[in-house]
């Protein structure tokens, strides 16, 4: 079986800084330049730029 990820508008931004996020997973480092995600249940995450620019595209800004 194959599945396609249901499309779902997330909001993000891009750090200047690295910080440690607090996630489900346990606290990750984000780097400058990463992404920080917020969820459809609130909860963040960091990603790198070339994944996110890979897996995100924008729809509006907020």
């Amino acid at each position: 079986m194959k599945y396609r990820k249901k499309p779902v508008v997330v909001e993000a931004y891009q750090t200047d800084k690295e910080i440690i996020i607090h996630t489900l997973e346990g606290d990750m480092k984000a780097s400058a330049g990463d992404y920080i995600i917020t969820g459809v249940n609130g909860e963040q995450y960091p990603c790198k730029p070339d994944i996110f620019e890979k897996t995100y595209e924008m729809v509006g800004e907020q």
